[in-house]
């Protein structure tokens, strides 16, 4: 496919198309909800974050709770869930009809299944009549129309980028103390990597924890690990939710009508990726407990300075841990090193990855709006992001800020708002660069299936067995922990057992369903 600049209309375009049937006739308004919609005083709101309690949070809170009790007479109350329970605990925590109020939801998550139950509040309904104008002037328009799901918006996309590709945090200072230089291919990665496991003993080359089993090979449009897919960025695919099977569709499926999805396994390069990352697992350049580990226990040993590379994202916030590592490390340094050919533009749906959502069953809708709109006011959203002024941060000119204590709140999870984002004062060269890269729609094509949000309904106990399948025999073949033919054959055989063939003919109805449509 042909790489094309982005305009407004063409972004809207695709946004147009967003398709997940069942949705349109399930939506859950707060008036079809348990949850009021009326104003009033009084009260704490709770809200599901992911992660560890951040440090220093009892005295931010206690800021945070009398500004807003003085401004909108009401409170907060985060429940954080460390990430190897949030998927599950919060899905519990929603099927349970629990009263939070809000909560991180992503399509990687289980919000398309949350939607389509009628667990989430549809927004579009309640954001008109300028009864929120700060959250009006930093949400862009066209964003929310983006994320909109066959006319419905179930969720505020928090957004710090235009565009969200994975890639690479080396540490540069090793690299260098060992003649490799600046590293911009696979290639080079690799070398990196068994460079490190030969000349540094104790250090991990590649940090995988329990939440990325799924990024490593057949995420689209590129696999973290999958050389193939850096070679060739513009795959597309899709799952009927967060964990299942990823079926990939065919490269001509625009021109052609017809989207022909294949599991993982049959697309260009997957194979080759298994069979390497096995090969990675053996030489021991990937850590042996890959499955147990959380991320907050990796991003401790790599900021402890024990991994020479860990998983990051263009969202600017992978220097954020570069104090902490130097203090603990003399003389490091890290780099972003995103493994694509000059000129290639990646695949991109222009969809959020992280959604704030209400929850059906929550105390107060428009509470719950009011604090996000709360949030978008910046003295309210450094608070919240960055912690005390003076305290755990200093402001640097309007847009830059220095971190002076460990404190970090999930803003993706709650007040992401780009036009309030700092920028950390130790933002290396490189990561600003792919960071500003991210910014721009020019630097990217279009996924044709970029607004296809595939339905699970109709396969939802077929869905839920194939998920389970892939927790137990996709995961550890991911991570490379067993052999590929042994793993995948498990895998195969558990998985037409859990009703893959009905997924994938289902997958293929609704995409071709929407291919037609557009």
């Amino acid at each position: 496919m042909s790489a094309h600049p982005l305009s407004r209309r063409s972004l809207l375009a695709a946004a147009g198309g967003l398709s997940l049937a069942a949705l349109t006739g399930c939506g859950s308004s707060s008036s079809q909800s348990g949850g009021s919609t009326a104003g009033g005083k009084g009260g704490t709101l709770t809200l599901l974050l992911p992660g560890d309690v951040p440090a220093g949070w009892a005295a931010v809170e206690a800021q945070v709770n009398k500004k807003l009790q003085a401004e909108l007479g009401f409170t907060i109350k985060p429940q954080f869930i460390p990430w190897a329970n949030y998927g599950q605990q919060s899905l519990l925590k929603f099927t349970a009809g629990e009263s939070f109020d809000t909560a991180l939801q992503a399509r990687w998550l289980n919000m398309t299944q949350l939607a389509a139950g009628g667990s989430l509040v549809e927004l579009g309904s309640l954001l008109g009549g300028g009864k929120y104008p700060n959250l009006a002037a930093t949400i862009d328009p066209k964003i929310l129309e983006l994320n909109r799901w066959s006319g419905k918006l179930w969720g505020l996309p928090q957004i710090n980028s235009v565009a969200r590709l994975h890639h690479f945090l080396i540490r540069q200072d090793l690299a260098d103390k060992h003649g490799l230089g600046q590293i911009t291919d696979f290639t080079a990665l690799e070398r990196y990597w068994y460079t490190i496991k030969e000349k540094e003993k104790g250090l991990t080359p590649i940090g995988v924890n329990s939440s990325m089993p799924d990024l490593l090979i057949s995420a689209t449009p590129v696999g973290w690990l999958n050389p193939y897919s850096w070679e060739n960025p513009n795959q597309s695919g899709a799952s009927f939710t967060g964990n299942s099977v990823q079926f990939i569709f065919a490269a001509d499926a625009k021109q052609a009508g017809s989207s022909r999805p294949v599991p993982f396994w049959e697309a260009p390069g997957m194979m080759d990726a298994l069979r390497l990352v096995r090969k990675y697992y053996l030489d021991g350049l990937i850590n042996k407990n890959a499955l147990t580990v959380d991320t907050s226990a990796l991003k401790s040993q790599a900021k402890a300075g024990r991994i020479a590379t860990t998983w990051v994202i263009t969202d600017g916030l992978s220097s954020a841990d570069l104090a902490e590592l130097q203090k603990n490390v003399s003389g490091a340094m890290t780099a972003n090193v995103m493994p694509i050919r000059d000129g290639v533009k990646p695949h991109q749906t222009f969809q959020a990855d992280n959604m704030v959502v209400l929850n059906v069953k929550g105390q107060n809708h428009e509470k719950a709006l009011q604090l996000e709109d709360w949030v978008s006011i910046k003295d309210n959203h450094d608070l919240l992001s960055y912690g005390i002024p003076g305290k755990d941060w200093n402001a640097i000119g309007d847009d830059k800020f220095e971190a002076l204590t460990p404190y970090a709140f999930p803003g993706f999870a709650l007040c992401w708002r780009a036009p309030l984002e700092r920028r950390n004062k130790l933002m290396t060269e490189s990561e600003a660069k792919w960071f500003d890269w991210a910014q721009k729609t020019e630097n990217f094509t279009v996924d044709p299936f970029a607004g296809f949000v595939p339905d699970p309904e109709p396969v939802k106990r077929e869905n839920t067995q194939v998920t389970a399948a892939m927790t137990k025999y996709g995961n550890p073949l991911f991570v490379g922990a067993v052999d590929v033919d042994k793993g995948l054959d498990d895998l195969k055989r558990a998985l037409d057992k859990a009703g893959l063939a009905k997924l994938q003919a289902e997958m293929a109805k609704q995409a071709d369903a929407y291919l037609k449509g557009q």
